[in-house]
């Protein structure tokens, strides 16, 4: 696919995932507009890009025919949303996803827009199939269901906004593909989020080192580099609404990837469990191979080297007085 020339909106393109995918469309020479109502998002990270920016709101239907005016590809980042504290404590808000998707959608259809590519969530897959931390688990994209038990109001309304996609897929020869998201990491990440959530509490030496849950949960952290290759491949090679798996099928447990932290760091202090906190399923992991055979995409980042590059960026850019005193928000707020 040629990106010369064609005109891109990102919705939440000033927000952690959406401002790496905005600069890896202009480096494709791709024309970029972004919208994004800054609620998690920062200005910062796109103001010293080529960019239009519209400042609104997409649950107004006005405002999304305006975001969608002129536009070829729509990449639908834009959510409320948030890390466990916020998903599991915030159900009412992620609800408004529900009303946000179908705006936009609807208005990408009637403004002729060629394709939307919709940012998905790996809390689409059942709370049932992810209770065991023990057994070697990988959810492949037809585990979703039926029958059907997403993760939370979040995860139930990126089931519904995928289905829709898919029946304008089928009803009216719309343009769609699917990007499920496992457990994004990465520089500009945000607090409420695990993995910065750990590195936070090294960054500030924290001790004991609260970890929520049992830490034996399951993860497949996926480095935000590789999400936003696999998300463009998506909108190159996808058509038909089919909804894919983006993740690493590396499994690292919470308790592996706090060892990890603090070992890069050099924080030494007595790990404090929190059961009684949000911890969500205790075995998550993608299957990627569907992404292998139709985007010819892999992770290239292991979780180690990544992790790395985001103590890095996090230590460097961070005040740490300013993390003591805003973290314990941080974690449920967005």
């Amino acid at each position: 696919m040629e990106w010369s020339g064609t005109d891109t909106l990102v919705t939440g393109g000033a927000s952690f995932i959406g401002s790496h995918l905005v600069e890896a469309l202009l480096e494709r020479g791709a024309g970029v507009r972004v919208i994004d109502n800054l609620s998690s998002g920062r200005r910062g990270y796109i103001e010293p890009l080529d960019v239009e920016f519209i400042e609104g709101d997409l649950l107004e239907q006005e405002t999304a025919r305006r975001a969608v005016a002129n536009i070829d590809i729509v990449f639908h980042l834009a959510a409320d949303h948030g890390g466990r504290g916020y998903v599991d404590l915030h159900q009412a808000a992620c609800a408004t996803n529900l009303a946000l998707d179908g705006n936009l959608f609807l208005a990408a259809v009637e403004a002729g827009v060629d394709k939307v590519v919709y940012a998905s969530s790996g809390c689409v897959y059942p709370n049932f199939r992810s209770e065991d931390p023990d057994e070697t688990l990988y959810l492949a994209e037809d585990v979703a269901g039926p029958p059907y038990d997403a993760d939370n109001m979040y995860g139930w309304a990126k089931l519904m906004g995928e289905m829709t996609l898919q029946h304008y897929a089928r009803e009216r020869g719309f343009n769609a593909a699917s990007c499920r998201y496992f457990t994004v990491y990465g520089e500009r990440g945000k607090e409420d989020h695990a993995v910065i959530a750990m590195i936070a509490r090294a960054f500030i030496k924290q001790d004991p080192f609260v970890v929520w849950g049992t830490g034996r949960q399951i993860r497949n952290w996926t480095y935000v580099g590789d999400i936003v290759e696999g998300t463009i491949r998506a909108a190159e090679r996808i058509d038909d609404g089919t909804a894919v798996n983006l993740g690493t099928m590396e499994r690292t447990s919470v308790l592996d990837a706090v060892e990890a932290v603090m070992g890069y760091t050099g924080h030494h202090a007595e790990i404090e469990l929190h059961p009684e906190m949000p911890t969500g399923p205790q075995n998550r992991v993608a299957e990627n191979s569907l992404a292998m055979k139709l985007l010819d995409w892999e992770p290239k980042v292991r979780f180690v080297e990544g992790l790395h590059r985001t103590i890095d960026w996090y230590f460097s850019t961070k005040d740490p007085r300013e993390v003591a005193d805003l973290l314990e928000a941080a974690l449920t707020e967005r």
